[in-house]
């Protein structure tokens, strides 16, 4: 599970699909390129997610395109995680992106669990510490981080 992936940018969209945060970790591609993949990235996981009635669905690889790729995941609150990654020469493996995913998530509860935090707020997410714990995912992808987003954190 060592893996090393390079993550490009982490998206989350909120249940309206309106973009809570984008975060692009890329220095060869400008910020518009990531919010344009976060929307186009939505029209694919409605349509996916028809034909799934579980909650908390990780949806794999929704597309790629040019050299990137780009994974899904949705919340049974329908809260949407986009993650864009550099298609490496090995293959990703799905658990990677799962783990990936499952810090994402805990990194969204923790902000959601804030009492000054509006969850049905159309707002971005401007929290420092929210911000703080997605840099790390993104800069440390594939690897364990310790004290990150997990209940024996001290984050």
């Amino acid at each position: 599970m060592n893996m090393n992936i390079d993550v490009n940018c982490i998206a989350v969209i909120g249940k309206q699909n309106n973009p809570l945060y984008i975060k692009n970790f890329s220095t060869t591609h400008p910020d518009l390129k990531y919010h344009y993949i976060a929307h186009t990235s939505i029209d694919v996981i409605e349509e996916r997610v028809t034909q799934i009635k579980t909650p908390d669905v990780y949806l794999g690889l929704l597309y790629a395109m040019e050299d990137l790729a780009v994974y899904g995941y949705m919340t049974n609150t329908r809260v949407k995680f986009i993650i864009v990654v550099s298609v490496p020469d090995a293959v990703i493996k799905d658990a990677d992106m799962k783990n990936l995913f499952r810090r994402v998530h805990t990194a969204y509860i923790m902000q959601v669990c804030n009492p000054f935090y509006n969850s049905d707020s159309h707002k971005p997410i401007e929290s420092r510490q929210f911000s703080r714990v997605i840099d790390i995912i993104g800069k440390t992808a594939g690897g364990k981080v310790t004290g990150v987003g997990g209940p024996d954190s001290s984050a």
